[in-house]
């Protein structure tokens, strides 16, 4: 039998290059080899979102992303995780075993803290919920970069901590580190993220796209200077379009000198509009059948919500609460 796999997107804004190559790449290209179950975070979204058309139409957009991007639902099980309610309910046995200081130690947390004065509870207890999306499914594996495997390592401590409690319920998931995939810059340099303000937009407007790469930091070097390419922003994002030939051409003109920066960037909008267009197209297709995307969601809850009832069952007699 193939090893189920679990992991989810929050619908917290428009999806970026940085989320495609960082993570739904990785679920395309992984569907054919586990049992997958991909989920779209809208519970995880209200941390941030407290406004009922921007989530629902958030919800609606990651799922129409998915399905372009190549998320194949006759392979995968896709679902909104608010159509299981039992996360929740999950989440407050955890609650109830997982101490303060130990939330406390969590990254999510501590970036939080540094930006804000008061943290809302939902994103304090951000790690719990986590951990009940990933051990209702009784995952084998969560896919994840080095910089999130602490959000499988909650998962492993709750789940440990649970059974030392209640008795054996949860196996512990392993994180699937994906170490080809490196951290995607954004067009400041740093990380890719909607909280940075420094994404491309995968399925944005030409316009908005052709903005967002113009908009790339760059040094002060002329066209003729000799570059390190390694130290250029740009490059760096041309290293996820090209390969082989293509890239070691490029890497070459920068070396040798006479490559402008906005020769640069326009090579590499060209080369993100070529990339993305027949995921456009399909993208295209599902906006003009959403009931089909509904109807994908739809049986997708209905499949994860089965896959649970066992556990569910387990969960609620070892606790007490079945009488």
């Amino acid at each position: 039998m193939k090893k189920r796999l679990l992991s989810g997107i929050q619908p917290s804004g428009v999806i970026h290059i940085g989320n495609y190559f960082g993570a739904i790449k990785q679920f395309v290209d992984l569907q054919d080899n586990y049992e997958s179950f991909i989920f779209i975070a809208d519970f995880h979204a209200i941390t941030t979102i407290h406004n009922k058309d921007i989530l629902s139409k958030n919800t609606l957009d990651v799922a129409l992303d998915y399905l372009a991007c190549g998320l194949d639902p006759k392979k995968i099980c896709l679902f909104k995780q608010s159509d299981l309610p039992e996360v929740t309910e999950l989440a407050w046995y955890f609650n109830c075993i997982t101490t303060m200081p130990y939330l406390e130690r969590a990254t999510a947390y501590k970036d939080a803290g540094m930006k804000a004065k008061e943290v809302n509870v939902g994103l304090f207890d951000y790690p719990v919920l986590m951990a009940a999306d990933i051990l209702i499914q009784g995952a084998d594996v969560v896919p994840t970069g080095a910089d999130q495997k602490q959000h499988v390592e909650y998962a492993r401590d709750i789940a440990t901590k649970f059974n030392n409690a209640f008795g054996e319920t949860f196996k512990l998931p392993e994180p699937l580190i994906l170490k080809e995939v490196a951290i995607v810059p954004g067009v400041d340099g740093r990380k890719m993220s909607k909280s940075y303000g420094n994404t491309i937009p995968l399925f944005g407007t030409d316009e908005e796209i052709k903005k967002a790469v113009m908009s790339i930091v760059t040094d002060s070097k002329a066209p003729a200077d000799k570059k390190n390419p390694d130290e250029c922003n740009i490059f760096a994002i041309h290293k996820l379009f090209l390969k082989g030939e293509e890239l070691d051409a490029l890497r070459k003109r920068y070396e040798e000198g006479g490559l402008g920066y906005k020769e640069a960037k326009d090579m590499l909008y060209e080369e993100i509009t070529t990339f993305i267009k027949p995921m456009r197209e399909k993208r295209e297709y599902y906006e003009k059948n959403l009931d089909e995307v509904k109807n994908i969601l739809k049986e997708g809850a209905l499949k994860a919500k089965e896959n649970i009832k066992d556990k569910m069952g387990l969960i609620r007699n070892n606790v007490g609460v079945s009488i």
